[in-house]
């Protein structure tokens, strides 16, 4: 092998390692809107699980589904 394969060689493979750098950096990249409409929904749903929890626990309702049953 010459001076010059091995010059192609390594510039091919320096070539290389740069793209898949590049590729790794920008694969874990979000969009920061993305993030915050998710984080909202998250939030709607944390509330309403609280309510039916609130709603479930109640001893009233205990009582209705316990009447319910009978």
């Amino acid at each position: 092998m010459g001076p010059f394969e091995i010059a192609a060689i390594a510039i091919i493979g320096g070539l290389a390692y740069s793209a898949y750098e590049t590729y790794s950096k920008n694969k874990h990249r979000t969009n920061k809107a993305d993030v915050q409409a998710l984080e909202d929904e998250i939030k709607r749903l944390k509330e309403r699980v609280s309510t039916l929890e609130s709603i479930v626990t109640d001893k009233s309702y205990q009582l209705k589904e316990q009447i319910n049953r009978l």
